[in-house]
């Protein structure tokens, strides 16, 4: 069976989600966390789909959520795909510092110090 991906809309009620799902209907979950098991599940019983073909039923999940919420949500998400950026570049660069100093003629020990980590952090980067 072809894999077909079904449109979810999350929204959010006092005993958990509701979850409506496009030309189907709506089921509820009590959490996000189940929420695409439930979804697969309400999906398979509705359209009579036999166990053994549940794999082949995909979701999409869209939360609908409070306008504020959804943008302090989105404002969260930006940062932390900006700290995980900034965190790869830190990385990048201590590793280069790393060969750079080594290359230098300075021990482990020596970059550890001149860098401000440990013993330990300097052999990670240096094997990485």
């Amino acid at each position: 069976m072809v894999a077909v991906t079904y449109q979810v809309t999350a929204k959010r009620w006092r005993l958990g989600w509701e979850l409506h799902v496009d030309g189907v209907g709506v089921t509820q979950s009590s959490s996000l966390t189940t929420a695409e098991k439930m979804a697969q599940e309400f999906i398979a019983s509705m359209l009579d789909i036999p166990d053994e073909d549940m794999h082949s039923i995909d979701v999409a999940i869209t939360l609908k959520l409070d306008p504020i919420l959804a943008a302090k949500t989105e404002e969260a998400r930006e940062a932390t795909r900006r700290a995980e950026e900034a965190r790869d570049e830190a990385a990048r660069k201590a590793r280069k510092a790393v060969q750079d100093l080594k290359a230098a003629g300075l021990s482990g020990s020596d970059v550890a110090v001149v860098l401000g980590v440990s013993t330990q952090r300097v052999s990670q980067l240096s094997k990485i």
